[in-house]
């Protein structure tokens, strides 16, 4: 199982609640059914401006650090291979803002919101044993998932800069991903919707409209096991409403990142990666790099 390349890394940006700018190649790669993964990561990010567009600041400087660690099983779907993962993150984050014409600065460390996902491989990834898998080879593969992030991390309604969000929010996806040899071409669209957040800056009442989000990703693996991808997303959409003032802080903002992911052992691999803006109209724009560690086993592995 040398050859086997890992199918899962987690986004590590969970605690700045950037959900529509993650970059996630290889989210519906088949892999044995029975495997278990567990991730510990770093992330690291500089943002220009507050991550929430709807906060009305000025000359921003924000520094993020994102440790992460989450944990995925394969599933056998009705035939069809799936995963179930989690994602615990916690974020600690320092800068300054100007806020009503006064400098506002803070440093803070908590638990970010949780993240749960399960997605579905629909064509082309049945589910198999690890003997099975070894004959396998990836065509067109076309998934579907579902992730909900939970209102449970650190939050003060009467702070500007929070490492939770107070509120849930639900992302359904579909992606496809066509094999050319060593290459592999990937796209995927999604929509993110919010609940309310009822107590936003002192009390009020904050409504954000839907995050539509494309991304694509390609992919080239070696065979020692070794890949790596180029990615890109945008996303457009999260016109937010406080108090029934609607906000003119429509999103329309892209991104470029690179990710290179190879084994240590058949049980550990690592990944790196970075991201950056390209163009935003508003909200975050932000540089960020990160490493994730990754052991699997079960499986018969």
């Amino acid at each position: 199982m040398r050859g086997m390349r890992s199918a899962i890394f987690l986004a590590l940006l969970a605690a700045t609640g950037a959900h529509a700018q993650d970059l996630e190649p290889r989210l519906y790669t088949n892999v044995p059914t029975g495997m278990n993964f567990l991730v510990a990561g770093y992330g690291y990010s500089e943002v220009g401006v507050l991550t929430d567009p709807s906060v009305p600041v000025e000359d921003g400087n924000l520094r993020i650090h994102s440790p992460v660690l989450g944990y995925a099983r394969s599933l056998d779907l009705w035939g069809m291979s799936g995963k179930v993962d989690v994602v615990l993150p916690y974020g600690c984050a320092s800068g300054s803002a100007v806020f009503q014409g006064e400098v506002r600065e803070r440093d803070i460390c908590g638990v970010a919101d949780p993240r749960f996902r399960i997605s579905a491989n629909l064509y082309g990834a049945p589910a198999m044993t690890l003997e099975e898998f070894a004959r396998y080879r990836q065509d067109l593969i076309v998934g579907a998932s579902l992730q909900v992030g939970a209102p449970l991390g650190q939050y003060d309604g009467d702070k500007l800069l929070n490492i939770g969000t107070n509120r849930w929010f639900f992302k359904p996806e579909i992606g496809i991903g066509k094999a050319l040899g060593p290459v592999t071409l990937e796209l995927a669209a999604s929509a993110f919707f919010y609940t309310r957040n009822s107590d936003f800056l002192g009390g009020q009442e904050k409504e954000q409209d839907p995050i539509y989000s494309v991304q694509g990703h390609f992919i080239y693996a070696l065979r020692s096991g070794v890949w790596f991808a180029i990615d890109g997303t945008f996303y457009r959409g999260g016109r937010s409403t406080v108090d029934g003032v609607e906000g003119d802080d429509l999103q329309e903002n892209s991104r470029v990142g690179v990710t290179l992911a190879f084994p240590v052992n058949r049980y550990h691999s690592v990944k790196l990666y970075g991201s950056t803006g390209v163009s935003t109209r508003t909200g975050s724009d932000f540089d960020a790099i990160g490493v994730a560690w990754q052991y699997r086993w079960g499986a018969g592995l």
